[in-house]
């Protein structure tokens, strides 16, 4: 197998598995070949798995939910706004905060607003 030097890919295991394919010496031995399509039936599992969601995303998604609450208002507010406005908030960063807002801009749940190099963040409407 060769490997193309200009190109920093990082080759995924389906991606060797998938090479040793095209080795004659491989597919031409039905035990490699049933041994390799079961890995790569285990990898399509593996990948499209429901995952259940962690504490961390589950504790993440109750913040959220509050902050949803507080902008149902309408008015616009700072990362620092929704830290003194919601109790759920109160001890958290201004980075936590800012990455939960960025996961509800992603969403579609929430704008955000630049004015005056201040970020604003309202519910879409």
């Amino acid at each position: 197998m060769t490997t193309n030097s200009t190109s920093t890919k990082k080759l995924t295991k389906r991606d060797h598995f998938n090479a040793l394919l095209t080795i004659p010496a491989v597919s031409n031995d039905p035990v490699l070949v049933d041994f390799i399509n079961h890995e790569l039936e285990l990898l399509s599992k593996k990948n499209s798995a429901d995952k259940k969601p962690t504490a961390t995303q589950q504790a993440n998604n109750a913040l959220k939910e509050a902050i949803i609450d507080l902008l149902v208002d309408g008015n616009p507010y700072t990362v620092s706004q929704i830290i003194k406005s919601v109790p759920e908030c109160a001890g958290l960063s201004n980075q936590k905060v800012s990455a939960l807002m960025v996961q509800l801009v992603n969403e579609g749940q929430v704008e955000k607003v630049i004015e005056k190099r201040v970020s604003y963040f309202k519910l879409v409407v």
